[in-house]
């Protein structure tokens, strides 16, 4: 394909539609849709997996004339789906107005990003998609379907993986604009984390830990992100001592220019939720990724678990970050129904390596009920066993979807 729709972010996907287009109007795009045997939605790429792949038509919504609009009465922005979180940030903090939370990279789409249960951090941070109040979108028949918080079936549609329809308009939560300070600790004892972790995790707004799991003494890095509008927490005593001498990033030996503002210097938020600046596109093509959530109470036992592979995840593993997310109600987000901690796995770009110790690592996490991110690399089990809620899901999809438009390979290995 043309426009360098072709591939993923990271290279490690190459699309196999027989065209793409971005079109202009949400009528052209229903027009695009109906018409199309098998149709599938594209945003900014930054999926592992072929979970926006199709064999027809590939639809970017990047180019739809949708204007970013605030009800500030209501406290919600409407907002075109292929939208990235960057530009709305930018456009919301000038209004005077945030979001919530913000995952580390802002250059994903909005539409894309909620489809798959993406997230930043925070104990009392639910997900982006937790934001949603309500969806547009375009059903395989062209139809043009609205659903706000006041439909039962929006809580299935959030996060829908693509299979319910277009998503052209994405409705969500807002709150007035605030600034937050970063500061990153370093060479953390391990022991404290494990005998700590609760406390450290809650310590401040948004709390990030990385580790390589290459020095059994010391957690790598931890990111507290503080805002200023409240009370101040006191700093865990883990974590006394150990600030940074200057700015990191989360990979060892690497240049943290493409980094936001560390420090405890205060700034927007939309500068220093994300771990990374917008006009940065980092490692891109250099990694793999996989992401895996459980409760929030197994934390310290999973990280042992993890642990105890370190060993065998050591060739292909660039850097492992632990986070905490609120727990939700969505039917298919990866913190439904529990406060979860998430793992996240950057790997190198070795495919062969990946597969390997990707299935040990699925069972290490399994007795926790890990929840794989839909939108990275992991082995494809029976989403009943994790979602109490999935032939809801299928039942949805299927009367949203009559036709199969929007089902392919990746959602049939679901049981779609």
């Amino acid at each position: 394909m043309s426009d360098g729709a072709g591939e993923n972010w990271s290279r490690n996907i190459r699309y196999t539609a027989e065209r793409y287009v971005a079109p202009k109007t949400v009528d052209e795009l229903r027009e695009v849709v109906a018409a199309s045997d098998s149709v599938k939605a594209l945003g900014s790429r930054h999926s592992f997996t072929r979970i926006a792949d199709t064999g027809g038509t590939l639809v970017s919504t990047a180019e739809l004339d949708l204007p970013i609009q605030v009800d500030a009465a209501q406290k919600r922005v409407r907002v075109g789906g292929g939208v990235r979180y960057g530009e709305l940030a930018q456009e919301l903090d000038r209004q005077g107005w945030a979001l919530a939370n913000l995952a580390s990279l802002p250059h994903i789409s909005v539409a894309g990003a909620v489809s798959t249960g993406t997230h930043g951090s925070g104990v009392g941070n639910g997900s982006l998609a937790a934001a949603v109040t309500g969806l547009e979108l375009v059903t395989s028949t062209g139809e043009l379907m609205q659903l706000t918080d006041r439909d039962d079936a929006l809580a299935g549609a959030v996060v829908g993986l693509g299979a319910l329809g277009i998503v052209t308009t994405v409705e969500l939560a807002i709150e007035p604009t605030y600034e937050v300070a970063q500061t990153v600790y370093e060479n953390v004892p391990l022991e404290a984390v494990r005998k700590n972790f609760d406390v450290i995790a809650g310590s401040a707004y948004s709390v990030s830990f990385f580790t390589t799991f290459r020095d059994g003494m010391y957690v790598d890095q931890v990111w507290r992100k503080e805002r200023t509008d409240a009370a101040a927490t006191p700093i865990p005593a883990a974590l006394r001592d150990r600030q940074a001498s200057g700015a990191r990033h989360p990979l060892p030996g690497v240049s943290a220019a493409s980094c936001t503002v560390q420090g405890g210097k205060a700034g927007r938020w939309l500068d220093r939720l994300p771990h990374f600046r917008l006009e940065f596109t980092p490692s891109n093509g250099e990694e793999l990724q996989s992401e895996f959530l459980l409760p929030f109470a197994d934390a310290v036992g999973a990280f042992d678990a993890v642990r105890e592979l370190s060993e065998r995840l050591k060739p292909v593993l660039q850097v492992c970050e632990v986070r905490t997310i609120a727990g939700d109600d969505l039917w298919l987000s990866p913190s439904s129904g529990r406060d979860s901690v998430a793992f996240h796995f950057t790997w190198t770009d070795d495919e062969a390596g990946v597969a390997e110790v990707l299935p040990e690592l699925e069972a290490a996490l399994a007795p926790f009920g890990a929840r794989p991110h839909w939108g990275k690399v992991f082995t494809p089990r029976d989403p009943a066993e994790l979602y109490p809620r999935w032939a809801e899901f299928v039942q949805l999809q299927r009367a949203l979807d009559p036709r199969g438009a929007f089902l392919n390979d990746y959602l049939r290995a679901l049981g779609l």
